[in-house]
């Protein structure tokens, strides 16, 4: 049996993250420079795998860690359907307590299942999975790529991942990530294995982001 495996990781830091302001499909931050440091150190692991195939977003941040990859001259390509969910209006702002609060309760709406709910000005998490669809649907019509890697954004690979796995998307915050985290997927034909979760096991040291955005992990 034919075994197509998926390595999706999210980018490395920005300042945004580590300032705490709020990122989104809106924002096309760069890589800073421990961001930088985090590519290189995910290159170092997995630069001896055969990766058929680069798939990011269209925001810089994404392409930037995997930009190593890329050089050596593997095939790249850039979906917007992986860039990050439309934060909104408050897209680009540190966020204060008020906003905080706000973001908090669309969250608990989401968790409670209303994924249709927009956030104020920005995209809903159904919108995000059907603008993912396509990119999916191509993905697994590429049988001859066995080994691709997926650089995104936080949310957008939370509901990514509900899609793939079949998962309802209220549950999708069980999917945790941090900067430059990975999880590795085997597909079988007929379904995805998760191989590794949330792995960071290739950072020498992690970089903590502020708490707010441990709640929102909004980029």
């Amino acid at each position: 049996m034919s075994i197509k495996k998926v390595y999706i990781i999210r980018h490395g830091q920005t300042d945004y993250n580590q300032q705490g302001i709020v990122q989104g499909s809106g924002v096309d931050s760069n890589l800073n420079e421990v961001g930088q440091q985090q590519a290189a150190m995910f290159f170092q692991k997995y630069k001896d795998i055969p990766f058929d195939k680069i798939y990011t977003s269209t925001l810089k941040r994404s392409i930037q860690s995997v930009q190593e990859f890329i050089n050596l001259g593997i095939p790249h390509e850039k979906h917007a359907g992986l860039n990050e969910i439309n934060w909104g209006n408050r897209e680009g702002q540190r966020i204060t307590p008020e906003e905080d609060a706000y973001y908090y309760h669309v969250l608990q709406t989401w968790n409670n299942g209303e994924t249709h709910v927009c956030i104020e000005g920005g995209e809903s998490p159904e919108l995000v999975t059907a603008r993912q669809r396509p990119f999916i649907d191509l993905m697994l019509s590429r049988p001859d790529e066995k080994n691709i890697l997926i650089c995104m954004h936080g949310r957008a690979m939370r509901i990514l991942l509900s899609n793939l796995l079949h998962y309802p998307l209220r549950c999708m915050d069980q999917f945790l990530h941090q900067n430059l985290c990975l999880y590795q997927l085997d597909f079988t034909g007929s379904m995805f294995v998760v191989k590794k979760y949330c792995d960071v096991t290739h950072l020498k040291e992690k970089t903590p982001e502020p708490d707010s955005l441990q709640k929102l992990r909004t980029n």
